[in-house]
């Protein structure tokens, strides 16, 4: 199959075919992925949670992202593979350019950075340097003590325009997909209008150009607890092939995320 590039997901947008995204750490679980026809993987820092047991992102480092960006990337024959920045990997624009090498270099095709308009020097940067960049607004895991918690943002209308003004800065700036995370499903369907580039959401209701989810929730088996946006699709098939295979045709129908799985 051919092989899934950035122009590839922006022509999916333009077409109205939906973009169908999950998380993934390490070979087997990539290659069971990508063999089911995934668009794209993300090496997220959720791996601090559901593969380390922390209570929260913020202890992952550069190194086990690029260490499981290595891993994903043996996986993978055609899926686009994306990796998570890290907290406080990015605090300077210098060590930025570094730390994307280091995640370029293990085999990621593009680098995911949570926050605002804050990012935008350093994404041209980036962009300058040879490296696409993801940008991450709503939920950003990264700020939880800042958010108090794990918060659905942008519920009301001074905070639903700070994110949009936020995302068409950061498409200014030069990232090429979005990730848009816990917001209601009225402002998810008004940023997907708004900007040209893909926006790929987790609890962002049905209108965003794609979905992800991270894995392990996918399969029901989080050591935590199951987020309200997400779905255990393993429970309803009993396999994980089909699993996967139901998850990606509930997103491309536009099935999945129902009512059920967004926020008002």
């Amino acid at each position: 199959m051919k092989k899934v590039t950035v122009s590839g997901l922006l022509k999916k947008k333009q077409a109205g075919e939906k973009i169908t995204s999950l998380t993934a750490y390490d070979a087997s679980f990539a290659k069971m992925f990508d063999e089911q026809g995934i668009d794209a993987l993300l090496i997220g820092d959720s791996l601090g949670m559901v593969l380390q047991g922390e209570d929260d992102t913020l202890p992952v480092t550069i190194q086990d992202i690029a260490y499981h960006t290595k891993s994903v990337r043996k996986g993978t024959q055609r899926a686009f593979v994306i990796a998570d920045m890290p907290f406080m990997s990015y605090a300077t624009a210098e060590q930025t350019y570094q730390n994307a090498a280091v995640l370029m270099a293990a085999g990621a095709s593009m680098v995911k950075m949570e926050g605002g308009s804050w990012l935008c020097d350093t994404i041209s940067g980036l962009n300058l340097r040879g490296v696409p960049v993801c940008g991450h607004l709503g939920l950003t895991p990264q700020s939880v003590h800042v958010f108090g918690g794990f918060k659905v943002q942008g519920r009301d209308s001074e905070q639903a325009q700070k994110l949009l003004e936020e995302a068409k800065a950061l498409e200014k700036a030069g990232i090429q997909l979005l990730v848009l995370e816990c917001v209601p499903s009225a402002l998810g369907k008004m940023i997907s209008e708004a900007l040209s580039i893909p926006v790929i959401g987790i609890g962002a209701g049905k209108d965003t150009d794609g979905q992800i989810l991270v894995m392990h929730d996918m399969f029901g088996i989080s050591a935590n607890y199951m987020p309200k946006f997400s779905k255990n699709y393993l429970v309803e098939t009993g396999d994980m092939r089909k699993a996967v295979a139901q998850y990606i045709d509930e997103v491309k129908c536009g099935e999945f995320p129902s009512p059920q799985h967004s926020f008002d």
